[in-house]
């Protein structure tokens, strides 16, 4: 049977007694009293069934025992201070996990990256690509990027870019209603919409229209799944233009009217509150932010 372990605050106050050989020196490095100390002491050498210490006058010292005990102790806790060092130093470099839409991470990230790596060869991406919001407490993601206004509470919330959004319909949808001359004709359209339902709403006002009908027909968190809705003619659709360049021009879909840039409505950067100091996730947040990794253009 494994005999239990004895108090980690007794252990401390042996080691600082011991090095100092002064009760009232270790009590002023662990911020205790001298009575704390002694009464430390006492329990550990009842838990060990031998006397650590001889008590004198002006003083202490250590009996063989105590010296005996000593250097396996002092070595216990240099192994946890390494143990400790290096689980902490892990979390500042290593891999970095980042959970992106799939659209996001082919047609912006993915051309970027190597310059990230190139001036952080030390963290090592590894990139998750999902459309529903991140559980940071359980799933393991250190930061994730999302499409929508960047309100998350509890959540820090930069934003990376804004894309030009662009109203689509399937041809068999204009084809019943008629090609829509301007943004008023496009609001009594049924609309397929994303998951916050802002979408339209802020496109809507972006083109001086205030007053609109309050969101109706389906919404998707996932902007395939939104993308297949619109192909299968279930409402007009806002998506990002590059993400629909190539169904424009095979004739899949119809772009309605012109893009809009939705200041709002972007790419945001997430992280919990209490993990953005982290150097790896400061770093990645520096380095998307930047001009660098602003500057270099994506490619389809």
């Amino acid at each position: 049977m494994e005999s239990r372990l004895p108090p980690l605050n007794a252990l401390k106050a042996f080691e600082s007694a011991a090095r100092h050989l002064s009760v009232k020196l270790a009590a002023e490095e662990l911020c205790v009293t001298p009575g704390a100390v002694s009464q430390m002491l006492k329990t550990l050498e009842a838990h060990l069934g031998v006397k650590l210490f001889e008590r004198v006058p002006r003083g202490i010292y250590l009996t063989d025992a105590g010296r005996d005990y000593l250097p396996s102790i002092r070595n216990a806790f240099r192994q946890i201070a390494e143990a400790s060092r290096r689980v902490a130093a892990s979390v500042d470099v290593g891999t970095l996990t980042v959970s992106v839409t799939p659209f996001f991470a082919s047609a912006w990230l993915v051309p970027r990256m190597a310059s990230f790596q190139g001036a952080h060869p030390e963290i090592d991406l590894q990139i998750v690509t999902s459309n529903t919001l991140v559980d940071f407490s359980r799933s393991g993601i250190d930061v994730a990027v999302r499409h929508g206004l960047g309100r998350y509470p509890g959540l820090r919330s930069d934003r990376v870019v804004t894309v030009e959004m662009v109203a689509v319909a399937s041809p068999s949808l204009v084809a019943r209603l008629g090609r829509p001359a301007s943004p008023t004709e496009l609001a009594g359209w049924p609309q397929v919409h994303d998951a916050d339902r802002k979408g339209w709403s802020l496109w809507f006002q972006a083109n001086g229209i205030t007053e609109v009908r309050t969101p109706r027909g389906p919404s998707f968190d996932d902007s395939g799944l939104l993308l297949k809705a619109v192909l299968t003619g279930q409402g007009a659709g806002l998506l990002p233009a590059a993400m629909v360049a190539n169904e424009i021009e095979s004739g899949e879909l119809i772009q309605l009217l012109d893009t809009a840039h939705l200041e709002e409505f972007a790419y945001y950067l997430v992280c919990p509150d209490n993990r953005q100091g982290l150097p790896k996730i400061a770093a990645f947040r520096e380095w998307i932010l930047g001009p660098v990794a602003q500057s270099v253009p994506a490619e389809r």
